[in-house]
């Protein structure tokens, strides 16, 4: 039997002998030149003998090409010599199991009806030259393209596809098949359910792979809720990526009936869903506390950090002067994180305008026994900070006791949170411990004026403003944390309505925290029920008070809720369930679809939204997608849920579950693979789908 490293052997020789001769040997490059892939079609160790392999291009104008076919050999070898596309964000992967009508493919192979449907995906050029595809590259395969699958093949837009393809090499080695080093240590490895969930979900597919009298099984489990049934494991995988929440524990019991591939889940005591859930680390000295996330045009993620990584968790961290930006697999993009324009402890106020600068609200947060006084804390709150699309800090810098970053004629930000763009380039600042928001009409700082309208009875209508969101009309939504509200003004800062007082009483408003608008004009609430909304430079002493009190064994949460109102105030539904235990971050995704986050309880959860088209058949707008939400061990305190182009889901690890005064944060970002549908970057009032 041929081995991989064998053929690399050989191939190795025959490159010195025909070199000898002066000939050649081409491979994939810019020009037009042949280029060839060769490799194993597998289960296990096992040979999957005389299955067509089939190699494909997407995700250009010419849609999904077929570049060549082969057939593998008893040993379960193949070779394909093609050419390959000129497009450099051509996506090429390969599928093997399937008949193709072509007069290069032997009708001696895998007849039509064979449940048997292998896959791998490898990215744009240049490729991986030698390949392995089984039950793992499979289940990668169907996770990170989820949500770019078109009866059984692949395609979509860049650059979420192209994004997509990427994070496969995060959890598979597409030369051994095998899982990744990534994969198989901290973040990840044994500290979390994913690699056991993933080796499961792989045995899965090898129980029909290697009996296909288990097909049947596994094709029930994975049929969809509309009643979708998979004819092939491929399918079935994608399916059960779509809806990793039905039958969980039926599936599990299927996943022991082969142990190909391990270590593998226990149990499913500690899962909710079948989700591939990941957390990256950035370059593992950078990531403390990240508040929340905005992306922009290539899918990058630019992050908000709370406090100064400190290698000791024992050290005191002061508050970070630089903001994150990750790629989509989760390594730093070029030159950062970046630093300056006066940051400092940033927390929940990140956004892109749309000229792609970034702008983010500094809270100046910092842990207990910083350097930093209560009056040099207060002074580095008063400000937001300016960044380039390269990082390149715009606003001034800190500078001695000088304190840097924009604040705004009249100095009027104090301990900004929610921070926001909308299309004109007008930046709404969610100032928390002045009860007012700031407007930078044009994002000029000079031009700074706020909004702080006030009832009948001269009372202030938001109180602790902590997120703004942008309507498709324009219009500026602002949640009061300490009014238990929300407003909404029109592009000017005028008051549109309040929902507060016995309407807001009647809807189950209690310390509202982020919010999200949707497509249909709705606005979608995070009601905490229970937090009260770190304003000041108190807030660390604050928080670890707060989480005292949810980490009593006996600590519930009944007024947590997600609340949705109309666009003209009229409707408001209220609706739980599906986890919902602290909700804090909300967004849409490009379905209308809702995602919480939860501050505790180590879970996101998923709501059905307006269209419920877009939703599992049964389900009414409000109602939880997943029943239990998307449980991970993984995830600690999280404030923010956002969508990438890819449809991956980013939470924050904000705070460590059992926190330190003096270095309270937590250290990773966790990244559910493919769950949701993707939402156009940057993401500049509501969201839009990347397929539009």
């Amino acid at each position: 039997m041929y081995t991989l490293n064998s053929l690399k052997t050989i191939s190795f020789g025959f490159i010195i002998a025909i070199l000898a001769f002066g000939i050649l040997l081409y491979s994939c490059d810019s020009n037009n030149n042949q280029a060839q892939i060769q490799g194993f079609v597998q289960s296990g160790e096992l040979p999957i003998e005389f299955t067509n392999v089939v190699l494909r291009s997407t995700g250009t104008e010419n849609g999904i090409e077929i570049l060549e076919t082969a057939q593998t050999d008893e040993s379960g070898f193949f070779r394909i010599n093609f050419n390959p596309p000129q497009d450099p964000n051509a996506v090429l992967y390969i599928t093997a199991g399937e008949v193709i009508s072509s007069p290069n493919v032997s009708s001696s192979g895998i007849i039509p009806s064979d449940p048997i449907r292998l896959a791998t995906v490898l990215g744009r050029r240049p490729v991986e030259k030698d390949v392995v595809i089984n039950e793992l590259t499979t289940v990668a395969t169907a996770y990170a393209m989820a949500q770019f699958f078109v009866l059984d093949q692949i395609d979509g837009p860049y650059p979420g596809l192209q994004n997509a393809a990427d994070i496969m090499t995060r959890l598979v080695e597409l030369d051994t098949g095998n899982t990744t080093f990534f994969l198989n240590t901290f973040p990840n490895g044994s500290s979390t359910t994913t690699r056991g969930a993933f080796n499961s979900l792989a045995n899965m597919l090898a129980a029909c792979v290697r009996d296909n009298n288990e097909c049947d099984t596994l094709f029930e489990l994975a049929t969809t809720p509309g009643g979708n049934k998979p004819g092939n494991t491929l399918s079935a995988a994608v399916n059960i990526a779509h809806f990793p929440w039905q039958n969980v524990e039926e599936l599990f019991d299927f996943s022991l009936e082969e142990q190909v591939y391990g270590p593998t889940l226990g149990s499913t005591e500690d899962i909710t869903a079948w989700v591939i859930a990941i957390r990256y680390v950035g370059n593992g000295m950078e990531i403390n506390g990240p508040g929340n996330t905005a992306f922009d045009a290539e899918g990058n993620a630019w992050i908000t950090n709370n406090f100064v990584f400190r290698e000791n968790p024992l050290d005191v961290a002061c508050g970070d002067d630089h903001v994150l930006r990750l790629t989509p697999t989760g390594e730093d993009a070029p030159g950062a994180p970046y630093q300056g324009g006066g940051l400092y402890g940033a927390g929940y106020g990140i956004t892109l305008d749309p000229g792609g600068n970034v702008w983010i609200g500094n809270f100046s947060f910092q842990g207990v026994g910083c350097m930093f006084n209560p009056i040099q804390q207060d002074l580095r709150a008063r400000s937001v900070s300016k960044f380039s699309p390269e990082g390149v800090p715009i606003s001034p810098n800190t500078v001695g006791n000088d304190i840097g970053g924009f604040m705004g004629a009249g100095n009027t930000i104090f301990y900004p949170q929610g921070t926001v763009s909308d299309k004109e380039g007008n930046i709404w600042i969610a100032s928390c411990s002045a009860d007012h928001v700031t407007i930078f009409p044009g994002g000029d700082p000079d031009q700074a004026f706020v909004i702080q309208e006030t009832d009948d009875s001269d009372e202030t209508i938001v109180v602790k403003p902590f997120d703004v969101a942008i309507d498709i009309d324009g219009n500026a939504w602002v949640t009061g944390n300490g009014t238990s509200n929300v407003a909404k003004f029109d592009p000017n800062g005028d008051l549109i309505f309040n929902v507060s007082g016995d309407q807001a009483a009647e809807a189950g408003f209690k310390k509202p925290m982020g919010l999200a608008t949707d497509m249909f004009g709705n606005t979608w609430v995070a009601n905490s029920g229970f937090v009260t909304a770190p304003c000041d430079g108190g807030s660390v002493p604050g928080m670890l008070a707060f989480i005292a009190l949810i980490l009593a064994p006996d600590f519930t949460n009944p007024d947590a809720s997600l609340i949705m109102v109309n666009s003209d105030g009229t409707e408001i539904g209220s609706f739980k369930g599906g986890g919902l235990l602290m909700p804090w971050g909300i967004s849409v995704d490009g379905s209308g679809n809702v995602w919480v986050s939860n501050f505790d309880g180590n879970t996101v959860s998923y709501f059905c939204g307006e269209d419920t088209s877009k939703c599992p058949p049964g389900l009414e707008t409000g109602d939880p997608i997943a029943p239990l939400g998307y449980f991970f061990n993984g995830l600690k305190r999280s404030t923010s849920v956002q969508i990438d182009p890819s449809g991956n889901v980013w939470a924050t690890n904000n705070f460590e579950t059992i926190a330190l005064s003096e270095n309270p944060g937590g250290e990773e970002m966790v990244v559910l693979i493919g769950a949701a549908t993707p939402v156009a970057a940057p993401l500049i009032g509501p969201p839009a789908s990347i397929f539009e």
